[in-house]
């Protein structure tokens, strides 16, 4: 089975309790056992981390570069701003997919512009937790198509 890592930025840790109203009322303990399992019914095995450090977060990255791990990321806040992550991120030797849980288009002005993107296999948002099942079957489907 195939691993994938889903990294979690800043304030993920706190779904369930932080803002209800946009991200939903599961924790993040349910987001890691939908995960686990969206990722069991297309082959893959899951490890779901969140960080509120950047640096811990770029770490991470390269870690997956290094051992060409496909990789579903939430950059959360880090999304706007953090060229550091999006630097690590340009280094990417497996499929890249970003999510967001809310859709940062129909948000404020400063949640628009997304650094990560442009070196992003793809970008998936606005879904809720499901943004995540959908990047994990976009994951397995391009390694197919890869052949791995």
């Amino acid at each position: 089975m195939r691993q994938v890592l889903v990294l979690n930025g800043p304030n993920l840790g706190r779904l369930g309790s932080r803002e209800p109203d946009v991200y939903g009322s599961s924790t993040f303990e349910d987001l890691v056992e939908l995960c686990r399992s969206a990722g069991r019914e297309v082959g893959l095995s899951v490890e779901v981390r969140q960080t509120d450090d950047e640096a811990e977060l770029v770490k991470w990255v390269h870690e997956a570069a290094d051992a060409r791990i496909p990789v579903v990321l939430n950059p959360a806040a880090f999304t706007h701003y953090s060229y550091a992550l999006r630097d690590a991120l340009a280094q990417r030797t497996a499929p890249l997919v970003e999510v967001h849980i809310s859709n940062p288009a129909a948000r404020e002005e400063f949640r628009h512009t997304s650094v990560v993107a442009g070196v992003a296999t793809g970008t998936i948002a606005g879904f809720g937790l499901y943004s995540y099942v959908l990047a994990l079957h976009a994951i397995a489907r391009l390694l197919r198509e890869e052949g791995n």
